[in-house]
């Protein structure tokens, strides 16, 4: 009578092993490219949805709904002022002007725990472009990221 040995041998274990090996080694970085691009979509629907309401806020001054000196630039003092509200003064109840429900906070900020308008750097109007910095308004919001773009471009200058 033979007897046959049931199960695997040492050299089917370690060919398995090295397949399964190979196959993590390729996924691993297809799902940190995923992940990359996924947090990339939400910072360009952020700073879409932040400088559409900084336009907002603008028109709202322009129209003469939202009080602003003279010789200001009619952009909104912080960031926290487009979800806060500002006061419409065309309306006798004084009720508020909302530009976004919650502001977006930057996908790539680090601290989780900071509150939403300090993970943006923020470009005052008075700021030149190729050098921005805060001001007495806001004008125009970017990454403080370091890091570069899978396009090549850093993330600071989207």
């Amino acid at each position: 009578m033979q007897h046959r040995n049931a199960g695997f041998s040492l050299i089917e274990l370690v060919v398995t092993l090295a397949i399964l090996a190979l196959l993590a080694s390729v996924a691993v970085p297809f799902a940190q490219l995923v992940q990359q691009r996924h947090k990339e979509t939400e910072l360009r629907d952020a700073l879409r949805q932040i400088r559409t309401a900084l336009d907002a806020y603008k028109q709202g001054v322009k129209e003469g709904r939202i009080e602003a000196a003279a010789d200001a630039s009619g952009y909104p003092p912080h960031l926290d002022a487009l979800w806060q509200g500002v006061a419409d003064k065309t309306r006798p109840d004084a009720s508020k002007l909302y530009f976004i429900r919650r502001l977006p906070r930057d996908p790539f900020y680090p601290d989780a725990a900071a509150p939403p308008a300090d993970t943006w750097g923020v470009r005052s109007y008075a700021s030149p472009p190729d050098a921005p910095s805060p001001g007495r308004d806001v004008f125009d919001v970017y990454s403080l990221s370091p890091r570069t773009g899978l396009n090549g471009v850093p993330y600071r200058e989207w």
